[in-house]
């Protein structure tokens, strides 16, 4: 039988595994062979909105956008390998982290799905911070359901639980209010010595809000914690009709722990074990750092967060990443239209990419702010993007994209720095995934350069997060024979896996550096124009 034809057929007796990942801009689904071999995959476009001054999704698109990435997943296995998919041996469900999910006993939505890229919860994480003497970014659930009370918000006295997006979507496929312990990481601080919510910290946060009068608890509303190989419940029959309206998928296939999109590229860059990091590029950008013990002190840019399997774990995130980059290289490509001059996205892009290594090592005296969004990390309460060049700088377009993709790791390094410098964080290898590196040597090169480190990216850099779902989903099935998450991984899947890696080069760190003062300069015009209400 040809490879071909055994992939079909284990397809067919429903040994393949799903993993299905909701970005900010894509829903992804990826099928895996029991090698951990991707062997289809799905996908729908989508995006969020800025209603009434918060950036949220409708849950009814959501729905949708399932619906749709799954119909093109199924098209997908019927047309490549011959077969229907009917049944999978798994499935795990993985979304953007953080963000507010508040529902009443009757499972009515509360609010609007406030999500990671709101900036409104300053007060909240400020008071959470100092009162649990642990860092609460303003993106984290517990400080958006804390803005709300501080608010005082009607809502929140009929709140009967909260949860991240996979949270909501695994309920949905399963009924059952549970959360990986990564993605339970974001929402509120864990305890690495229990597997499970802070104790002291609900009972801080229970004195906090003891005048209220609300009937409920935190530990009562938040979802349970699951580890990576647990079960997470079963996809019903309900389930399975959301995710495929026709009845050909039944139900019955076992989920894991729904988990959040940092724990995923975790998991795809295999990138678990202490003194290993990623780094994950697309609307926004983040870095992860598998920690051997606990920072010195409290950093409000930093977040400690978890793996899938519960190891601690220090994050530098940033909240815009490559969609102003996006929006230029969309700039250009109308420009070439105009001119008669059509050329394939994605061509566009290696092309654009390349003219950026033509560039010079520092963009030339370029400057750019990639901030649809404000920065928590620089202190940036609303996005307004922004181009500066004084007026002898190298105003070319390989300099130009050199600083849009320089300006995607900018806000990235200043957090790392604290990490690596201030704290002192062992870093063995770095690896990187995201769309962003699809096109071989340009942003892995230029991300060398920022952290002066070497980054290592695989053939699977550019779809890493529905991957990893899958992958977390495929161990759940064999982890009751005793083998860690991180030992599966190097022996199933990374074995001989195709991995690349840039060393930095000396001018392009030099070059950087060079930016980075520029850039660091330069935040003071950005924050003036966030401030200016004209320019809303």
């Amino acid at each position: 039988m040809s490879e071909s034809a055994d992939t079909a057929a284990a397809i067919a007796a429903g040994r393949a595994v799903l993993g299905i990942e909701l970005g900010s801009t894509r829903i992804k689904a990826v099928l895996v062979d029991e090698a951990g071999l991707a062997i289809a995959g799905g996908s729908h476009e989508w995006a969020n909105r800025l209603v009434d001054g918060v950036w949220t999704y409708d849950l009814a698109d959501v729905e949708a956008g399932l619906r749709s990435c799954y119909a093109d997943l199924s098209r997908t296995v019927r047309e490549t390998h011959g077969v229907e998919l009917t049944r999978i041996a798994g499935l795990g469900i993985s979304a953007m982290m953080h963000g507010y999910l508040a529902f009443d006993a009757e499972g009515a939505q509360l609010t609007a799905f406030r999500t990671w890229r709101n900036t409104s919860t300053g007060q909240a994480s400020r008071q959470l911070t100092e009162a649990f003497g642990y860092n609460i970014p303003q993106r984290w659930s517990i400080a958006h359901l804390y803005q709300a009370i501080l608010n005082g918000e009607e809502h929140v006295g009929r709140v009967a639980r909260i949860t991240t997006l996979a949270g909501w979507v695994h309920g949905r496929l399963t009924g059952r209010h549970v959360l990986g312990v990564g993605d339970a990481s974001g929402m509120f601080p864990i305890d690495p010595a229990t597997g499970t919510y802070d104790t002291s910290m609900l009972a801080t946060f229970g004195d906090l809000v003891a005048d209220r009068g609300f009937d409920w608890r935190l530990a009562d509303i938040l979802p349970r914690v699951l580890t990576a190989g647990e079960g997470a419940g079963e996809l019903t029959a309900e389930g399975a009709h959301l995710l495929d309206p026709t009845g050909t998928l039944q139900p019955g296939a076992p989920l894991c722990p729904p988990e959040g999109d940092a724990g995923t590229g975790m998991v795809a860059t295999n990138s678990l074990r202490p003194r290993t990091g990623n780094v994950s590029a697309g609307t926004s950008i983040f870095a992860m750092v598998v920690l051997e013990g606990p920072l010195k002190k409290v950093h409000e840019e930093l977040d400690m967060v978890t793996t899938p399997d519960g190891a601690p774990v220090a994050m530098a995130h940033c909240n815009n990443g490559t969609s102003d980059l996006d929006a230029w290289v969309g700039l250009l490509d109308e420009t070439l239209r105009i001119g008669g001059v059509e050329l394939d996205r994605t061509e566009l892009f290696v092309r654009l990419f390349g003219a950026a290594l033509e560039g010079d090592p520092d963009a030339g005296g370029v400057v750019a702010y990639n901030y649809l969004s404000g920065e928590p990390i620089t202190a940036t309460t609303e996005g307004r993007p922004l181009l500066l060049r004084s007026p002898n700088a190298r105003f070319s377009l390989a300099n130009l994209m050199r600083a849009h993709l320089y300006a995607v790791f900018g806000t990235l390094r200043l957090g790392m720095d604290i990490l690596l410098t201030d704290e002192g964080v062992g870093l063995d290898s770095l690896y990187a995934h995201g769309g962003l590196f699809k096109t071989a040597g340009v942003a892995q090169r230029f991300l060398a350069a920022s952290l002066d480190t070497p980054v290592t990216v695989g053939e699977l850099a550019g779809e890493g997060g529905a991957w990893g779902m899958a992958l977390l989903a495929a161990y759940a099935s064999v982890s009751d024979r005793g083998e860690t998450l991180p030992d599966w991984l190097d022996r199933v899947v990374f074995d001989g896996a195709d991995l690349s890696t840039l060393a930095p080069r000396p001018e392009d760190v030099a070059g950087f550096e060079a930016y980075l003062t520029r850039y660091g300069a330069g935040l003071a015009a950005e924050r003036a124009a966030a401030e200016a209400h004209e320019l809303r």
